[in-house]
């Protein structure tokens, strides 16, 4: 650790959080040799959501700050849910938001040897042993927090019978769910935790990694702590649910230390939104019943699923920042305050341009026939570096069907018979008459436009009242949008009764195909590119959109009109 690291810290001290301030307390006291390390360790049996973001921004951002380094450790430890796709989709989430890891990943499967080693070492002093009750027997014997467990029947196993049933267990003669390894420590423990935690079961489906070389493996509390010992990991930064097994991890990890180092585990609270479930259970459900489109469906809170919509790497950086961390476990965290971060991004940085989300045509009657003119648009008011596009101008153009009204109410600033507007970038123009099909639809309106009233010259300073996006008809492209909207319809689906499946938000998306948008648009629908479609919302290409075939998801809404809705 460099040497200015002390006065900065003491610099920075306010504005630590408490798990900051931990590590910053420990570096001055000289624990660990003034030495920083942290880890991400996720399990590859699902993709990262929002819930994630928060544990790596503290992982690994505690590691930048302090001068550290940060693993990302798979905690690959039950073959029967684990894929490589998994491992793959994490990897790219990380990156997504910022960090890396270097050449500091890492896998439990790497340390399955060294934890066998001690587990056998456990069984040889008496510590342990192999229990042939199920996994209902075992809870059964357990107790409550108030009354002692039972003691297994085969708690006094002789050392050499254990260490034959632990070696057979794992050259797969015994079927799944048949025999585990638990620690013997106190079945009287007022922690739960201590009473003869399982520490191995035997599963036989092969592992991406080690193959079939494994039948045993390693529960969570007894691979945890010592593959963070292993690594030389000095902080072991969880959230709160896990603060009942500190003393497990501490009792295990102390067979390891010789006491001149530790990994130390400090836990923050987690996240919970509102419209959202984080269980990874609840959301593989989702994605195999075929009730979203898969772990990148941008109605999911996963990472993959967010950055598809449109959300920010920043965005989400920024919300996690304003929401802190504390040891208080908060109530429900509003996910507008989400959409907030990203929607100050996206205006920061999305790109303005026209789209026409319900067209109605405008024939500008008193413009020449075949004349097209180019107005400048410009690309970003936040950014004066970010230029200008130009924008084909016609007679025939599109404008939104909902800011026409045949008979409007006061205060209507939009196109109506005999009234003025402006469209943007270009005339002012006053409604002269419609036309309408056999229904009474309209079809057309007709406007007379002033010449002397183009943005730019001398007759651009008359002011009207109401200012339309609009779109040349000739030089329209056509493009699906996907408006997406809450994925469930109550705020806390984890917290009500019946199938969570059952509260889904039947209008989470809707699907408006023949939008017309400007060639700017199309030409420049990549990937990654932000939009603001003018007075529409922000809007991302798909990973479905092609040349011929633009999709373009709704990331955001301009403003935040469903917390509005919520309160009327």
């Amino acid at each position: 650790m460099a040497e200015t690291n002390t006065a900065e810290l003491q610099q920075e001290e306010k504005g630590l959080n408490f798990v900051e301030q931990i590590i910053a307390d420990d570096l001055k006291e000289g624990k660990n040799s003034g030495r920083i390390q942290t880890r991400f360790p996720p399990e590859p049996n699902g993709y990262l959501h929002i819930g994630h973001a928060k544990a790596i921004c503290m992982d690994f951002g505690a590691a930048e700050k302090f001068g550290g380094k940060c693993f990302l450790r798979f905690d690959d430890t039950n073959p029967t849910k684990e894929d490589t796709e998994y491992v793959d989709a994490i990897r790219d989430d990380i990156h997504w938001l910022g960090f890396d890891w270097g050449e500091n990943e890492r896998y439990a499967s790497d340390y399955f040897q060294q934890l066998y080693d001690l587990a056998v070492r456990l069984i040889k002093e008496g510590k342990a042993y192999v229990d042939d009750q199920t996994s209902e027997e075992i809870a059964s014997q357990k107790g409550t927090p108030t009354t002692p467990g039972t003691n297994s029947p085969y708690r006094d196993r002789s050392v050499e019978e254990n260490l034959d049933l632990f070696e057979r267990m794992n050259k797969g003669e015994f079927p799944e769910g048949a025999r585990v390894l638990r620690a013997k420590i106190d079945m009287a423990s007022s922690n739960m935790h201590f009473r003869d935690p399982v520490m191995y079961r035997i599963i036989h489906t092969p592992h991406h990694r080690t193959g079939t070389h494994w039948k045993v493996y390693p529960m969570y509390d007894f691979a945890h702590g010592q593959s963070d010992f292993f690594e030389g990991v000095t902080h072991s930064i969880c959230t709160l649910e896990f603060v009942p097994h500190r003393p497990l991890y501490d009792y295990f990890v102390d067979f390891l230390s010789d006491g001149t180092y530790r990994p130390r585990q400090i836990e923050f609270n987690r996240l919970n939104l509102t419209y959202t479930v984080m269980s990874k259970r609840k959301l593989l459900q989702l994605v195999n019943e075929g009730l979203v489109s898969g772990w990148d469906d941008p109605r999911m809170p996963t990472l993959s699923g967010m950055r598809r919509r449109g959300f920010t790497s920043k965005g989400v950086r920024n919300f996690i920042d304003r929401i802190g961390y504390t040891k208080i476990e908060e109530a429900m965290i509003s996910v507008s305050l989400l959409e907030h971060a990203v929607r100050e991004d996206l205006n920061a940085i999305a790109t303005r341009a026209m789209a026409v989300m319900n067209p109605v045509k405008v024939v500008i009657d008193n413009y020449p026939e075949g004349q097209v003119e180019t107005v400048e648009m410009e690309n970003n008011p936040e950014d004066p570096s970010a230029g200008t596009h130009k924008m084909p101008f016609s007679r025939e153009i599109f404008i939104e069907r909902d800011d026409f009204m045949e008979n409007p109410p006061k205060k209507f600033f939009r196109l109506a018979p005999g009234s003025e507007v402006r469209l943007k970038g270009a005339y002012i123009v006053k409604c002269v008459g419609v036309d309408k099909d056999a229904e009474g639809n309209i079809t057309t309106i007709h406007c007379e436009y002033d010449p002397e009233s183009r943005s730019g010259l001398p007759g651009a300073s008359r002011k009207v009242k109401g200012t339309l996006h609009w779109v040349s008809a000739p030089h329209a492209v056509d493009a699906t949008a996907r408006l997406y909207d809450r994925l469930f319809s109550c705020e806390n689906p984890s917290a009500e009764d019946g199938d969570f499946r059952d509260l889904l938000n039947p209008d989470s998306l809707k699907i408006v195909e023949g939008i017309k948008v400007e060639p700017f648009i199309a030409e420049n629908a990549r990937q990654s590119e932000k939009f603001q479609f003018q007075r529409v919302g922000y809007f991302t290409p798909d990973y479905d959109s092609k040349e011929g075939n633009l999709v373009f998801n709704r990331t955001i809404a301009l403003k935040d009109s469903w917390e509005k809705a919520q309160k009327k």
